[in-house]
């Protein structure tokens, strides 16, 4: 079992929708970025949906979320894993969002990025965003492990929860 630490979130005051996943995956801890794997979709379908050149530079592409308000972090802050699938989490412990939805009260929905995702969140925060009036999305992974969604097939399920 592999110790996996994540990211500190990306959000500023004007961020009003959150996007999360569960942990990064082996190449985007190994680049101290999100979605770094090349065949993750995230970034493409980001470019897409906010109508943006594809940024190459990660600042960049962090950048071009915060323009749109949008945020981005994970479910969990620690866990174990051998690989990079979901399914082989253990001993997850989750980023702290009690104190996260106080410091930025204008987030009024959070998109999860996959299942998993969704599911690791109310493990252990199971009626926070309603209590919160926070609105909530799972939507389909855009990881690579999720062949079957193809971009294409992303696309309008995306568009809809982001820009509605």
């Amino acid at each position: 079992m592999t110790n996996c630490s994540g990211f500190p979130p990306s959000v500023d005051q004007y961020s009003k929708i959150l996007i999360l996943g569960s942990m990064p995956g082996i190449r985007s801890l190994t680049m101290q970025q999100y979605y770094a794997h090349k065949q993750n979709r995230f970034w493409p379908l980001m470019s897409m949906i906010l109508t943006e050149k594809p940024q190459g530079i990660y600042k960049d592409k962090l950048s071009m979320l915060l323009r749109h308000h949008i945020a981005l972090w994970d479910s969990l802050d620690l866990c174990q894993r051998e690989g990079s699938l979901d399914t082989a989490i253990e001993e997850e412990i989750p980023n702290d969002f009690p104190v996260f939805f106080t410091e930025y009260p204008q987030i009024h929905k959070v998109c999860f990025n996959g299942t998993a995702a969704c599911r690791l969140f109310k493990k252990h925060y199971n009626t926070l965003l309603d209590d919160l009036h926070i609105e909530a999305v799972t939507l389909p992974s855009t990881s690579p492990a999720n062949a079957r969604w193809h971009l294409e097939k992303l696309l309008p399920i995306w568009q809809q929860a982001l820009l509605k």
